[in-house]
């Protein structure tokens, strides 16, 4: 399977900062955003990585990223997004580099504290179709929301005034090669975007779509509230991290002066 980051759009949420540099180069916590959803991947056994990126300091991605060393990969393959498409549409642009074989998408502002490797697995063995990882939350309006009935998705909504359930749909999505002739056929909605919830439903309408419950917290990054939130959880997890480490003890044990 391979893997596809999306990290394009223009950020305009998060003006000025990202008046010089992309969105998805700000860091989180001690990290850059990029690094997340490419570690996420790399923990889950996905090593042919592609980032899908636009706007003006796209090369920035170059420049951090280079061959993708940091991450014990042999290469990170890149291509460019020229204006606001669309999840679906910046996903497009992978086709070539998919060649036919499935592929995990995340969203490169998606930062979370578990692993997908066991859905990953799943799908793996999954013969065709899609699969979902969800996530209950308090605000399901804010996101696209799975409509679940006897154990399968049915619908999913994107922003609905009253949700049919908690469970929002995450920017982790695993399709077959299939994903990209659905795309074709899709028409732009209201916002003038090719919606990734129109995907979603294509795969519902033939009835192979699976899906899993992500474990952990999981949150995007892309205002200033959900930027500072997605630091302090990162560095939350560290020092829970650090506490269950004996080695942290003895390390900070020398550090402290008395």
């Amino acid at each position: 399977m391979k893997g596809i980051v999306l990290a394009g759009g223009t950020g305009s949420r998060l003006f000025p900062l990202t008046k010089i540099t992309n969105k998805h180069l700000l860091p989180i916590y001690d990290r850059p955003m990029i690094y997340y959803p490419i570690q996420a991947m790399v923990d889950a056994g996905i090593e042919d990585i592609m980032v899908v990126t636009g706007g003006r300091h796209s090369g920035g991605f170059l420049e951090l990223l280079a061959n993708g060393k940091h991450f014990g990969l042999k290469h990170i393959n890149y291509t460019y997004q020229e204006g606001e498409g669309g999840i679906a549409h910046a996903l497009a642009l992978a086709e070539h580099f998919a060649d036919g074989q499935k592929i995990c998408v995340i969203l490169g502002d998606n930062i979370i504290e578990g692993s997908i490797r066991e859905a990953a697995d799943s799908f793996r063995r999954q013969p065709k179709g899609a699969h979902l990882l969800l996530k209950e939350v308090p605000d399901a309006e804010r996101f696209g929301v799975a409509e679940i009935a006897n154990g399968n998705v049915v619908g999913i909504e994107e922003k609905p005034a009253k949700p049919k359930s908690n469970f929002a749909v995450t920017g982790i999505y695993m399709y077959d090669a299939s994903v990209f002739d659905k795309i074709k056929t899709l028409v732009p909605s209201h916002r003038g975007e090719l919606e990734i919830t129109d995907v979603n439903n294509a795969y519902i309408h033939e009835g192979s779509i699976t899906f899993s419950f992500l474990e952990g917290w999981w949150t995007d990054a892309g205002t200033f509230e959900s930027l500072l939130r997605a630091a302090n959880l990162v560095a939350q997890s560290k020092g829970k991290q650090q506490l269950s480490d004996p080695s942290a003890f003895s390390n900070l044990k020398g550090m402290v002066r008395v």
